[in-house]
């Protein structure tokens, strides 16, 4: 099998049906206890737009952005419109990405573990560097160094989850990823609204506190076992069916072991992951892990999420009142991520993407239509209106967090074979970070020429990938990692794209 099998993954024949074993306490905790570095990316999401909008941080930091935000009665839409602002939230962005692709061989070569510790560390520097910053310098120095923690989070904590968690409810657990991450983002909210009305240093409290979520992971890191597919991968057999009967409660392991030794033996027989994915018998793996993060971050959500307190503000909310609006949003996101746990291993992850992307297409058309009618130069939206728009922004985020919040992660984590697993993974999130970095710089600029019409253009994006998502996303739903190369091979594009040699 090692040498040089033609099978799309290791696993040479469908043994879903003789997995044995139960959901222990032991997996629940240490995946509970790897989800907590999905609070890193939470909390800087929900960080950044509150510090930016914070006058005694624009004022040391932005001194252009502060003055332009005293005098911009005139365009409502276009008061913080300014590249270097941009700059600040989105170069941890490319950081991440960078740090992303570094992630692939350590968590291949050294383990799950390894890629997590080294995350949580370099998110502590970046920490430390941002609340003590004299100098813009030191500002993206430290966001670099955030940014490096995130990459090398995403990359190993999505993988440890899914191969740790049982087939049956690997789509639930996973989730707890996007739990982590919509509850930093939601505290990140509390933290600034609280924070906003320390003058002058609260903004320094702020970026400090990220320092709590990474000094957890890190910790975390150091006691969490590593996952018995990486120590199989890595030639430990012994260590990792003693690893797999003690997190599935059982010594009736054969059939799972089986299928991780013979993944294993086809990941060890190749070099190179980044030019095996490449490789036609991957497609449907490549194409996934670069349309499953583009689509997720090409919903807006980010951009709502950064630019929460910026977005209420340019609506005529007051400083205090757009805080508290994005810490609801940052509420309702946390709290609508549980009806996806509690339903994505029965109804399944199409169900669940396709209808989030129906309602989300919905919210996007009625707000633009709200401001584009009673929203425009030296206006203020009404209280009544305003009251609409941050009610329908809600929807549109209880919406994404059922769907392409938790599962824009869930579903690239889960597809890939061990062989191209690290490489696909990285893919998955570099590709994240790119996009995020995209929207980050452009949406105050897209903003500013759009104005209500991003709304619409953030639409249009999640039209298509709805419609991608139901011709071309095979369902998952209890189907074990290591056997999803049987799925593409059913699925009706998949298999005409397929050599004929893959199973």
């Amino acid at each position: 099998m090692a040498g040089g099998s033609l099978t799309t993954g290791a696993v040479a024949k469908e043994r879903a049906e003789l997995y044995k074993g139960r959901v222990t306490s032991y997996v629940i905790v240490a995946c509970i206890v790897a989800a907590t570095g999905g609070s890193l990316f939470g909390y800087d999401i929900g960080i950044s737009g509150g510090v930016t909008s914070m006058d005694d941080f624009l004022e040391q930091f932005f001194p252009a952005v502060y003055r332009q935000k005293k005098h911009a009665h005139e365009n409502n839409y276009c008061k913080y419109d300014n590249q270097g602002l941009a700059a600040f939230t989105s170069s941890l962005y490319i950081a991440g990405l960078v740090a992303s692709l570094i992630a692939s061989p350590i968590t291949r070569k050294y383990g799950r573990r390894a890629s997590i510790i080294g995350g949580g560390i370099s998110f502590l520097i970046g920490s430390a560097l941002n609340a003590s910053a004299v100098n813009l310098a030191m500002l993206i120095l430290g966001r670099v160094m955030l940014g490096i923690g995130i990459g090398f989070g995403n990359q190993a904590i999505p993988l440890y989850l899914s191969e740790m968690a049982p087939t049956h409810l690997r789509g639930g657990m996973n989730m707890m990823f996007q739990v982590a991450t919509t509850f930093g983002i939601f505290t990140a909210n509390m933290v600034n609204y609280g924070t906003q009305k320390i003058k002058p240093w609260g903004w320094r409290l702020s970026l400090g506190l990220a320092a709590i979520p990474a000094l957890l992971m890190t910790i975390g890191g150091i006691f969490l076992p590593e996952t018995p597919n990486s120590l199989i991968e890595r030639g430990s057999n012994e260590r990792g069916r003693k690893l797999l009967e003690k997190i599935r409660g059982t010594s009736e392991v054969d059939a799972e072991f089986q299928d991780m030794v013979e993944a294993s033996e086809l990941a060890n027989s190749i070099k190179d992951p980044f030019r095996n994915i490449l490789k036609r018998r991957y497609r449907p793996e490549l194409v996934m892990a670069i349309v499953m993060p583009t689509s997720q971050i090409l919903t807006g959500i980010n951009s709502i999420l950064f630019y929460a307190p910026v977005l209420f503000q340019s609506m005529g909310f007051g400083g205090d009142a757009s805080l508290y609006s994005s810490a609801l949003t940052g509420g309702v996101l946390a709290c609508s991520t549980f009806i996806s746990i509690a339903t994505v291993d029965k109804l399944g992850r199409r169900v669940l993407l396709i209808s989030g992307g129906i309602q989300m297409i919905t919210c996007q058309i009625i707000v633009a239509i709200i401001l584009g009618v009673k929203f425009g130069d030296n206006q203020e939206l009404s209280k009544s209106y305003s009251i609409l728009v941050v009610v329908v922004v809600c929807l549109f985020v209880v919406a994404f967090g059922w769907s392409w919040g938790p599962l824009g992660w869930t579903v690239p984590s889960e597809i890939f074979p061990l062989e191209i697993r690290s490489a696909g993974q990285s893919i998955t999130v570099a590709v994240n970070l790119l996009f995020t970095f995209i929207i980050a710089q452009a949406f105050l600029a897209l903003l500013c020429a759009f104005k209500f019409g991003i709304f619409l253009f953030f639409a249009g994006w999640i039209s298509l990938m709805t419609i991608f998502v139901f011709l071309f996303l095979p369902e998952t739903k209890g189907i074990p990692i290591e056997e999803m190369a049987f799925m593409w091979k059913k699925h009706w594009f998949w298999k005409l794209i397929l050599p004929e040699n893959t199973l």
